[in-house]
């Protein structure tokens, strides 16, 4: 046998890294978890128990309280943009009304006096309330 041949035996019976093969059976025994690898899955098992723990907890305390008063403030919204749209057409019925009466300056002066004064008291009732 020469050198050459040699060295190609020894690299096919080594598989050709230089140690030997490992033996070749039908059946290969299942991988051991280690110890660290069952913690681990253990801490992930309690992380997504939390995880669905407080998604629970944020819909039920957060979620659907803000969706009740999102859908408050929106009705109200529309409550008052609807008032002031009825407000216009009783202020004009009344500008029409006034003018006959006050000519439309007077009548202007007029509405548009009596909707400050409001809009003043209405102002300082507010800030009375919020300094208490």
């Amino acid at each position: 046998m020469t050198m050459a041949e040699d060295k190609e035996f020894t690299d096919t019976a080594t598989g050709g890294q230089g140690s030997p093969a490992p033996p070749v059976s039908g059946k290969e025994a299942p991988p051991r978890e280690s110890l660290i690898d069952a913690v681990a899955d253990l801490l992930q098992m309690l992380v997504n128990w939390i995880r669905a723990e407080a998604s629970d907890l944020m819909h039920d305390k957060f979620v659907l309280p803000l969706q009740q008063l999102g859908l408050t403030l929106a009705s109200g919204t529309a409550a008052g943009c609807l008032a002031v749209v009825g407000l216009n057409f009783v202020f004009v019925a009344l500008l029409l009304l006034l003018a006959q009466w006050l000519t439309w300056p007077g009548a202007l002066l007029l509405v548009g006096g009596v909707i400050l004064a409001g809009a003043g008291i209405f102002t300082f009732i507010k800030m009375r309330s919020m300094q208490k």
